[in-house]
């Protein structure tokens, strides 16, 4: 049997605190030791849309296992996916109706292409 993964993190407030991390977490890279205990992430490795040089979406599972809070899509102790320009951590309903949304945004993109070819085939003035 594989021992969990643990990780120290310093923390401004508790000194070190170690944790045990999830299989899923890429790490804590941009662990800034100044953080307190409260603020500390696990993060999944980033899924991202760039399209001409441009970040357009960037989205991670992540869970912060000494939250405080509770507030909705906030993040908190139960894993979620963070995504980014949203600064929202969705549910699994609420990525799949994200997802619902970016398909049903890519078929207008699809219609205006159709539409600016037809324009600039001389169709439609």
């Amino acid at each position: 049997m594989t021992e969990p993964r643990t990780i120290t993190l310093p923390t401004a407030d508790a000194g070190d605190v170690t944790l045990p991390c999830p299989a899923w977490c890429a790490g804590h890279q941009h662990h800034d030791p100044e953080s307190l205990r409260v603020d500390l992430v696990h993060a999944g490795p980033a899924v991202d849309c760039t399209h001409l040089g441009a970040d357009l979406f960037s989205a991670e599972i992540v869970q912060s296992p000494f939250a405080e809070t509770s507030t909705p899509l906030l993040g908190g102790r139960t894993p979620g996916v963070s995504v980014y320009p949203l600064a929202r951590t969705l549910d699994p309903v609420q990525l799949y109706d994200l997802a619902a949304a970016l398909d049903t945004y890519a078929d207008r993109l699809r219609t205006l292409a159709d539409q600016l070819t037809a324009v600039l085939g001389g169709e439609e003035r």
